[in-house]
């Protein structure tokens, strides 16, 4: 089921003008009010009217019949025009609507949403008309022109605290009315929401390194879906601290990321190559240490921890010209480099966070206290080159 959300305009006489709004399916309905027009075209199955006392709520009965109540509409023309609409006028409105539209209808009345509350209100109310998991549609064509942006919050505050589904926003673009054939345009906005999904990928990426959140939208922007999933794929071996297989995997998927021509996916593609980055430094241990610096920068200790060891671990044995992907070879050079105080230091704090326990040392146990202390003692390794 399809429900239809459409903000009303400012009252006005003689109604909105019409208009021979046309589709991207090529279909062209012509109506005053492109709510009308869109709940046709959607086959929407409730409708949601959003406005403010000052609404043109009577656009659907300016060609108002016998059956009408003449007194009550022209009694709620008088309030919008005077901007004294009230929330029992419209009661009784919503229960007209339904009959002459043949849906359930409510009518929401909401402030002018000028101020910080009035704008917390708004999605709070809109919040209170729709069920968790409800396919919604947004029209903001006739709103007032701040609203778009704040239906832009509203679709995203509605799925994150309702799991509603937004489908799209639609706006029939009067102001772009093609001249010769009279047809006025109508914009689908969804674009919005995707790239705000991709602003998300982003603040979520850098918060916990899952690069997994990025495959979804690029296959949905049109790359394969198997190129795609490799991401998840390498993200799942980075957080399993398989840095040589994560590598493996980015490598193979960078240069598909680099060319894809999604529009979405050109749009932030410097920013995710810039967060698979570390796949550039040349050797094990330089990547390894790339990736303690990033967990770091998280605050995630623990992994930041587990990839500075790997790190120490590789460059002892390129220093001595060993195979740094021999398991052999890694366990021999934990054993020589425990005897070395700063790996010893760094292997006391990785057991203790790791196990929840006090850790052997006084030095590791203070780091342990502060988060400053235990950054600072992070940079302090970092900056440590192995015997």
């Amino acid at each position: 089921m399809t429900t239809l959300i459409s903000f009303l305009g400012k009252s006005q006489t003689g109604g909105y003008r019409k208009a021979r709004y046309c589709f991207d399916t090529g279909v062209v309905r012509e109506e005053p009010y492109f709510g009308m027009a869109l709940k046709e075209h959607l086959n929407a199955q409730r409708l949601v009217l959003v406005g403010t006392a000052g609404s043109m709520w009577n656009a659907f009965f300016l060609d108002r019949g016998d059956g009408d109540d003449i007194e009550d509409l022209d009694r709620l023309d008088r309030a919008a025009a005077e901007g004294a609409v009230t929330a029992a006028m419209l009661e009784g409105h919503a229960e007209r609507l339904s009959a002459r539209l043949g849906i359930q209808v409510q009518c929401l009345l909401i402030g002018y949403a000028k101020s910080d509350d009035e704008q917390a209100d708004l999605l709070l109310r809109l919040a209170g008309v729709v069920s968790d998991g409800e396919h919604v549609v947004l029209d903001v064509t006739h709103s007032f022109r701040h609203l778009p942006m704040l239906a832009l919050v509203a679709a995203r505050y509605l799925r994150r605290m309702r799991g509603v589904q937004v489908n799209d926003i639609y706006y029939g673009a009067l102001d772009m009315t093609d001249a010769a054939t009279g047809e006025t345009p109508v914009l689908r906005l969804k674009g919005m929401l995707t790239m705000l999904d991709w602003v998300d990928a982003l603040a979520t990426y850098d918060k916990d390194g899952d690069y997994g959140v990025f495959a979804p939208l690029l296959h949905a922007d049109g790359m394969d879906r198997a190129r795609a999933d490799q991401l998840a794929q390498a993200a799942f071996f980075e957080r399993t601290s398989n840095a040589k297989r994560a590598f493996d995997e980015l490598s193979s998927v960078a240069t598909s990321v680099e060319a894809h021509p999604g529009p979405l996916g050109r749009l932030f593609r410097a920013e995710l190559l810039r967060r698979i980055g570390w796949i550039r430094s040349k050797g094990r241990a330089a990547q390894e240490k790339d990736l303690a610096s990033a967990y770091l920068q998280r605050q995630d200790f623990l992994r930041a921890a587990v990839f500075l060891q790997e790190s120490l671990k590789s460059a002892q044995l390129s220093a001595h010209g060993k195979d740094v992907d021999w398991r052999t070879s890694r366990d021999s050079a934990h054993e020589s480099l425990r005897s070395q105080s700063e790996y010893a230091e760094l292997s006391d704090l990785r057991n203790a966070m790791a196990h929840g326990d006090q850790a052997a040392t006084e030095k590791a146990e203070d780091a342990l206290n502060s988060r400053d202390k235990l950054k600072s003692a992070f940079r302090r390794i970092m900056s440590w080159s192995p015997r």
